[in-house]
């Protein structure tokens, strides 16, 4: 596997082929740059720049793209690629090639003119630089390159009478102020070039009926979720760039709703790669497909306003940061890339939000209130703090966990022993109970309505296997920081007799899903019970439940959340929410599971040679999988019957983060 994706043109024989592949870079703040391999639109969450306007959350799209029409002696060639109602723009015929090296490149012929064209955000900003670097052949020439404007909430779609914008122009330096907030002010600027009005007479692009607004884009990805309203996009201007013949030009655009820098689009395309390259450096591997995930998790890792601290983005394109996905993904995210400043960031920007025992489920999008119907989040806090001494293990860094975490932990572990929100608490017998009516508190949380689609309330497998790696945990903490244990030690025993005693299905030979109203359903959560540090079965049952769900459940890019032989299953995650929602977690494909399946299957085998070698192979399926969809990106989930296509998130923090964790501690080391 190499470091740089290049694709050619059998992969864009059709726009509807080329669409199926697509991009994203973050800018570290929450928001992002995305577009297909075509530079075509193929969901509504397209842009250039979505910006985060209170960082991580509050997005908004801004600018979906540039368009280019290339001149030569009277001949138009338009570069745009679009499907629009009715009908499509092919401009992929002139794209040769196309590169993702950190940043997105697009190489373009046109007669003998070579343009190539990259883009990229300045990190930590809601900016984004649009670099052209053309030869052009033996005939003066020129390119007009059209920017589309937006101002909506990420994901929406809009009309074309909310495209209202008051217009400044000076010089290079064109100024929106969209109706819809008049104290955002969206600034564009190009390094060269003559602005032309749209709106003042026939526009280069002679079939728009309307120059000033760009109608009636027609999203696929949308249309195979249900949706058939069409997007608008403002075009105020034109900017037409001359070209002699045989020269060499350097140009781009800056787009921002900051105040404009100086700097140059060209530098800011350099940084991003270098500060990719830094990453690599530091996490130490050699190995390629180790390095593209490396490049990968730092998407999902980004600054946090409320907390002015690092957070976890769950997913791209919509996802916020959630608690349960943060702690799953911190590990392969964070301390597999030696990123232990930022680890430790996390840590406490979670800790403070900590209330009654629990962390936060997720942050809401609107401001900074947390929700915290979630009963795993708090005990995966628990492990990421135990992995991040496993990697870390210095005198400071317990020091840290001491002084600055432990009392949260304390009061997790209390919390959940008396009881707390969401029917969250221990029951005699010492295991953990959960949820209650309509809350839906374990990672298989979806409800329709009133309608609870995968009811898990009693105490579930997942929960009760975190609950004991907990307490094991608190116990080794106690000892580290020469405190007493003993209840810890005490309450384990009892969890793990009655544990042994209640879940253990005979006529399954693995684990119930939930008990004590016994749900034989054969789902992935067990895998937890086998692949934690801390466990409770012996090793003839941790075997069983392996071999079990390699069987019923292994996907290839993860696992099934239900038996392909149980009547309920269902094989496809596609089409209207609801449709999907029902199959959500009844036999749709999660990639994150795959993480905990490739580590208890390590761990039955011994590590073994033939072990890991089986072990690599399921890994470095995932680098198939990083050409296609989200190029370097490993999707949210996938279809139970035919795991191929991206559903859900394009690139997921969860699925991403195991799959670099468990390459890095299970396959790599015992290569």
């Amino acid at each position: 596997m190499e470091l740089t994706y290049r694709f050619g043109r059998g992969n864009w024989r059709t726009i509807k082929e080329g669409n199926e592949r697509e991009w994203m870079i973050g800018n570290g703040i929450g928001g992002y740059s995305g577009q297909t391999i075509i530079n075509s639109g193929f969901r509504s969450h397209h842009g250039y720049l979505i910006a985060a306007m209170n960082p991580p959350v509050e997005r908004y799209s801004i600018l979906s793209r540039t368009q280019e029409q290339i001149i030569v002696e009277g001949r138009k060639y338009d570069l745009t690629c679009q499907e629009y109602d009715g009908f499509s723009k092919d401009g992929y015929k002139y794209l040769q090639r196309f590169i993702f090296d950190s940043v997105p490149q697009y190489i373009y012929q046109v007669e003998d003119i070579h343009i190539n064209k990259s883009i990229a955000m300045e990190y930590g900003h809601n900016t984004v630089a649009i670099c052209y670097d053309i030869q052009n052949g033996s005939s003066q020439a020129k390119i007009n390159v059209t920017p589309l404007f937006t101002f909506k909430e990420a994901g929406e779609i809009i009309d074309s009478d909310q495209l209202q914008f008051e217009t400044e122009l000076e010089n290079n330096n064109l100024k929106l102020y969209p109706h819809k907030n008049e104290g955002i002010t969206i600034s564009f600027i190009s390094s060269e070039g003559i602005f032309k009005s749209r709106g003042l007479g026939k526009s280069n692009y002679d079939d728009n009926s309307n120059p000033l607004i760009e109608e009636n884009h027609y999203y696929e990805f949308e249309n195979r979720n249900g949706s058939t309203r069409l997007d608008n996009h403002y075009t105020p201007y034109d900017i037409e760039v001359k070209l002699e013949p045989f020269e060499t030009k350097k140009f781009y655009f800056k787009c921002t709703v900051e105040e404009m820098n100086n700097k140059d689009g060209f530098d800011i395309v350099d940084e991003y790669k270098e500060r990719s390259n830094k990453l690599m450096e530091l996490s130490g591997y050699k190995d390629p497909f180790a390095l593209n995930l490396v490049k990968s998790a730092d998407h999902f890792i980004v600054k946090r306003n409320s907390t002015r601290l690092k957070t976890v983005i769950a997913g791209f394109p919509w996802f916020v940061d959630w608690g349960r996905d943060t702690m799953i993904a911190f590990e392969g995210l964070t301390l597999a890339t030696k990123r232990f400043k930022d680890a430790r960031e996390i840590l406490v920007s979670f800790a403070e939000y900590v209330k009654n025992g629990l962390v936060p489920n997720v942050f809401a999008d609107k401001g900074t209130q947390a929700y915290y119907n979630t009963v795993d989040a708090s005990l995966w806090y628990v492990q990421a703090i135990y992995k991040y001494l496993q990697y870390t293990g210095g005198k400071s860094d317990f020091k840290f966990v001491n002084d600055r975490l432990f009392d949260k932990l304390i009061e997790i572990i209390e919390s959940y022993s008396i009881g707390t929100d969401f029917s969250i608490g221990m029951d005699k017998d010492s295991l953990i109970h959960a949820g209650n009516g309509l809350d839906q508190v374990t990672w298989m949380d979806v409800r329709v309505g009133e309608l609870v689609v995968t009811p898990r309330h009693g105490k579930p497998v997942e929960i009760n296997a975190l609950w004991y790696n907990a307490l094991c945990i608190m116990n080794w903490l106690s000892e580290k920081f020469e405190r007493d244990g003993s209840k810890y030690r005490s309450l384990a025993k009892k969890v793990k007799k009655s544990f042994n005693t209640k879940f253990w299905n005979e006529e399954e030979q693995c684990l119930f899903d939930v008990v004590d109203d016994n749900d034989g359903k054969v789902r992935p959560n067990q895998i937890w019970a086998v692949s934690l540090p801390f466990t409770m079965l012996d090793e003839e049952k941790n075997k069983k439940v392996v071999d079990k769900i390699y069987k019923e459940l292994y996907s290839t890019y993860g696992l099934r959340s239900l038996s392909f032989l149980d009547e309920e299953f269902k094989g496809e995650y596609i089409g209207p929410l609801m449709k999907r929602d029902l199959a959500y977690h009844m036999g749709t494909t999660w990639g994150f599971t795959i993480g905990a399946f490739i580590s208890a299957y390590c761990k039955v085998n011994n590590h073994s040679k033939e072990a890991v070698k089986r072990a690599k192979e399921m890994c470095e399926v995932f680098e198939d999988h990083m050409k296609d969809g989200c190029i370097n990106g490993i999707a949210e989930v996938f279809d139970g019957d035919f795991a191929a296509t991206s559903r859900g998130c394009y690139s997921q923090a969860w699925s991403v983060g195991e799959v670099l964790r468990v390459y890095t501690s299970d396959v790599l080391p015992f290569i």
